[in-house]
């Protein structure tokens, strides 16, 4: 399929380098574009002259649609639609980004993700062919479809009936996460912009750990997370086991930041983030080799994103190292120092410095404490030992006539629970 790009900028000139990307993963060929600057046409967001140029050249290369860097109103969309070549079709940005999502959507969380952002961005446009088939403008064309009246109260049953099978989702994964935690784990999570190389920095981070051996315990860990050079590899989540000497740490990588979406599509994915939201660590992950202005408008992006309900430490991650010289690289930290005062640099793919980020994980993550625990020698005592080996990190074991001392150090937590434990067990009878 063929697609011509379109956008409209208020002032400068317009960038189509990412919409264009946005294209090819949706599975366009970019046959053309067509760019303007000034302010937005409340009919068209282009200018009535500009758009007769778009007509022109959707017919001079015949392509199949037409693909909108900007929101387009449901009114623009049905006047564009009217202007074009029949049969041709008006996609705007967020449309295009649905699309993407919807081909790459694998888990059930996914797709219903996709199917709610879908849902609430129809409604506005159901509500708008209402309100056309009233003045008996009746649209019969790609970019708003036929008038059904009984779609609007469709739409709210569909988006009613999705939030609540999600939510019982979002149930099921925090039960998980405390589960983790309860075991020992610390949980770190990777954000940051999409094609920042998340996914090839969590396949170098957990590289040469076999995740079988948690299979039992959290059987949803994936072994393996895509690393391609597209937009929106990673939609669902993947979680693996870090290789961390000192800790047992999981690493979940997670769907790719984009600028400029709506709240109804953050909104529709909010699930996905609380893998980030509820993170001991986030690790916010950007291209270096990028401009100072595209990485600084992406770390915007990001921080808007993840201070909204996010309270775990970010630590950010300057990925792609090997792209750029040592000069360069120093000024880039220098520009970018009031939104990442204490970066750390990495190359995900040629592993550079990784186990300085690995060092910084175990620094930035929530202290452990130190303990020591005396307990009754019980037909149990052993089965708490051997607890405490898989929970924590033991530094010794001393059995003496009656009783065992433990020295160990752990999580808060794990702490917490080994003292119940302990106190559960009951002193023996003198014989």
């Amino acid at each position: 399929m063929k697609a011509i790009i379109a956008k409209r900028v208020d002032s400068g000139t317009a960038d189509t380098g990412e919409i264009r990307d946005l294209a090819r993963a949706a599975g366009y060929t970019v046959a053309g574009e067509v760019t303007q600057t000034r302010t937005e046409d409340p009919a068209l967001e282009l200018g009535e002259g500009k758009v007769e140029e778009l007509a022109a050249t959707v017919h001079r290369t015949d392509a199949d649609a037409v693909v909108f860097d900007n929101r387009l109103g449901p009114y623009q969309t049905f006047n564009l639609g009217q202007k074009l070549p029949e049969g041709v079709e008006v996609i705007d940005r967020f449309t295009l980004i649905l699309d993407i999502f919807g081909q790459r959507a694998q888990t059930r969380k996914a797709q219903l993700q996709v199917e709610l952002a879908e849902l609430r961005y129809e409604l506005p446009r159901a509500e708008a062919k209402a309100s056309l088939a009233k003045r008996d403008e009746r649209p019969g064309f790609m970019g708003l479809g036929e008038y059904d009246e009984s779609r609007e109260q469709d739409i709210k049953a569909q988006i009613s009936r999705i939030k609540d099978e999600l939510d019982k989702i979002e149930r099921t994964e925090e039960q998980r996460r405390a589960q983790r935690r309860e075991s020992g784990f610390d949980l770190v999570a990777l954000a940051g912009y999409t094609n920042a190389g998340k996914s090839t920095l969590m396949r170098r981070l957990a590289e040469d750990l076999d995740v079988d051996e948690n299979e039992d315990l959290h059987p949803d860990l994936d072994e393996t997370a895509e690393s391609e050079d597209r937009l929106f590899t990673t939609l669902g989540t993947t979680t693996r086991r870090m290789d961390m000497d000192r800790r047992d740490v999981l690493l979940t990588d997670t769907v790719g930041f984009i600028s400029d979406l709506p709240h109804w599509l953050v909104e529709s994915f909010k699930s996905t983030l609380d893998e980030v939201y509820q993170a001991d660590l986030v690790l916010l992950v950007v291209d270096v080799s990028e401009s100072v202005e595209a990485i600084r408008e992406k770390l915007v992006t990001s921080h808007d994103t993840l201070y909204e309900r996010n309270e775990a430490p970010i630590v950010t991650v300057l990925n792609k190292i090997d792209l750029v010289d040592d000069e360069e690289l120093a000024e880039k930290r220098e520009a970018l120092s009031a939104l990442a005062p204490n970066p750390i640099a990495v190359s995900g793919k040629e592993g550079i410095d990784v186990d300085r980020l690995r060092d910084r994980i175990d620094r930035e993550l929530p202290d452990w404490e130190r303990e020591t625990l005396v307990m009754p020698m019980t037909d149990d005592t052993m089965s708490v030992v051997s607890w405490l080996h898989d929970h924590a990190r033991v530094d010794d074991v001393t059995y003496g006539d009656g009783d065992v001392v433990v020295e160990f150090e752990a999580r808060p937590t794990v702490v917490e629970q080994s003292r119940a434990k302990a106190s559960d067990l009951s002193v023996p009878e003198s014989a």
